[in-house]
């Protein structure tokens, strides 16, 4: 027997090693281990690569050259790359500096071959105007807490040998992206970022970026801001109709949109000063795909200049540390700008905006009041420091980098302003805000009982105005419905009054669901992390 088991032991040390080594077993996150700096290196046949690619990328096309390229000590041949970024590109390549962005794709060349994990793209940033290394990686971890958003974490990056320094690495939004949060990629897909150095094509209106205006039925309007990642033949007609309905109908906005995903991402964008992004000057840096039930939901990306890294909110000149300390919640609402129709349509709306405070509250209290924010950015601090010190190409100093996070520091000609220093300030001006103050409605329980062939959903809650229940039968990739309950003597409450609310529909199977009481200023929802977290019927 002990021969027999010696065997078996070998066997099966074997097979998860093989399980490890094709990306199917534990290797499925390590590409993206917040605890783990991958080694990713690039070897290039021909000598002129960075000529080539360079050349490429000036013309604006996308092109690519092939690679062997190993991650952490797994070789893949033929690996497709190409240069990406915009600023992060142009502006580093203007001062010769060697640190430039990559994109790498494993089927470029080969069918189906995968990276460590079974990803199709790695994509590499040089940490442009972040002296801290740590505003993406942060940024994405809050953001997985409240939508759906890319992993991240840093890499070393060796090229033809040379070891370039430490970069971003962070999951591509595709097809594999969207299948794990919405299981589907087949519907119409955007990346909302203008073509730069492209002028809008003769006889279209002007449109400010990737703004979601509405700018005419003629697809080729649009082309110039948005860039059709799918292919089917409508596509853009249904970008066309979710531009039309927000601006000329808003009322009938929650057909073609999923509400509750963009307001976390409006509230994740105005907490964190993320400025380079649909709120700010630029308005792009985000995703559109349209979910199986028709509706669009909107994807968060490139934060490299989040916490305050740009200074440009689109009404007039930069803004001012204190400016963005003290960043009004109702940017662009408040002046009524209607080149932001996804700020200003949907805030119009009582209570759309009462539970974009509610999100707002929510991470606020979650993420900065709670410390959480600083003990991960400090930890981030203490795990990279001895990388940056060795990065022989970072953009910035080392010493920029160890004040980073308390004061600011310079990124060439450009004033950062420091995480804690930023969010320590913001923290106190919107924990004072009138609109957080005065009593908010609370919901105590919740509960969905069933009754042979009914189910009655009963929630107790405080404080409220109106109680909601928003649900849905069909899972990811299908928003919630809502409907409203009432605190009468009927849902199986024998009084009226009681601050029992409830409502009754026929019995359906995982029935997922959760609550929202809107109160005079700001709404309260159960889970608070609702709808990217919600309760269960089985």
């Amino acid at each position: 027997m002990r021969p027999f088991l010696s065997f078996l032991l070998v066997a099966l040390f074997v097979l998860v090693q093989g399980l490890y080594e094709s990306g199917l077993f534990a290797q499925q996150n390590s590409l993206y281990d917040p605890e783990h700096i991958v080694e990713i290196r690039i070897d290039f046949d021909r000598s002129d690569w960075d000529y080539i690619l360079d050349s490429l990328k000036r013309a604006g096309q996308k092109e690519r050259i092939p690679a062997g390229v190993t991650i952490d000590g797994k070789r893949f041949e033929q690996v497709g790359v190409r240069y990406k970024g915009n600023s992060s590109y142009f502006n580093v390549r203007k001062y010769h500096h060697r640190k430039l962005p990559f994109n790498l794709k494993a089927d470029a060349y080969i069918d189906g071959q995968r990276f460590p994990g079974g990803f199709e793209t790695i994509k590499l940033s040089n940490g442009f105007r972040d002296p801290s290394f740590i505003r993406e990686v942060l940024s994405y971890e809050i953001a997985r807490q409240y939508m759906p958003a890319s992993r991240a974490n840093l890499a070393k990056l060796y090229v033809n040998g040379e070891y370039l320094g430490l970069y971003t690495n962070t999951e591509s939004v595709n097809e594999d992206f969207l299948e794990r949060y919405f299981d589907d990629h087949n519907n119409a897909f955007f990346k909302c970022d203008p073509e730069w150095h492209a002028k809008q094509k003769e006889g279209c209106p002007e449109s400010d970026k990737a703004s979601l205006q509405y700018i005419g039925d003629e697809p080729a309007c649009y082309s110039t801001y948005y860039e059709r990642k799918s292919h089917r033949k409508n596509d853009w007609e249904k970008l066309i109709e979710l531009c039309y309905l927000l601006n000329r109908e808003p009322q009938r906005i929650e057909e073609v949109l999923d509400v509750d995903a963009a307001l976390w991402m409006l509230a994740f964008n105005n907490l964190l000063v993320n400025l380079d992004s649909y709120t700010g000057r630029l308005c792009h840096n985000y995703y559109l795909y349209r979910l199986p039930d028709g509706r669009f939901t909107p994807i968060v990306w490139d934060m490299n200049l989040s916490f305050g890294g740009f200074r440009y909110a689109g009404l007039g000149k930069g803004l001012s540390d204190e400016q963005m300390q003290q960043l009004s919640p109702f940017l662009h609402y408040k002046q009524q700008n209607e080149k932001r129709p996804l700020i200003t349509k949907l805030l119009r709306n009582n209570l759309y905006r009462k539970i974009y405070l509610a999100h707002l509250k929510t991470m606020l209290e979650e993420q900065i009041l709670s410390g959480k924010l600083e003990e991960q950015a400090r930890s981030w601090y203490k795990r990279i420091d001895e990388e940056v010190q060795k990065d022989p190409h970072k953009l910035y100093s080392y010493e920029a980098f160890q004040n980073s996070y308390d004061q600011l520091t310079l990124a060439g000609k450009s004033k950062i302003i420091g995480i804690g220093q930023l969010m320590e300030a913001r923290q106190a001006y919107l924990s004072k805000h009138p609109v957080f103050q005065g009593e908010a409605p609370q919901i105590e329980k919740v509960e969905a009982l069933r009754f042979e062939n009914e189910l009655v959903f009963q929630a107790k809650a405080s404080g409220a105005q109106r109680v909601w229940l928003a649900y849905r039968t069909k899972g990811p990739g299908h928003t919630f419905k809502r409907v409203e309950m009432f605190d009468d003597s009927g849902h199986s409450d024998e009084m009226a009054e009681d601050g029992i609310w409830g409502i009754e529909m026929p019995y359906q199977s995982n029935v997922e669901y959760y609550i929202i009481a809107e109160g005079k200023k700001i709404a309260c929802l159960f889970p608070k992390r609702a709808s990217f977290e919600y309760l269960r019927v089985e």
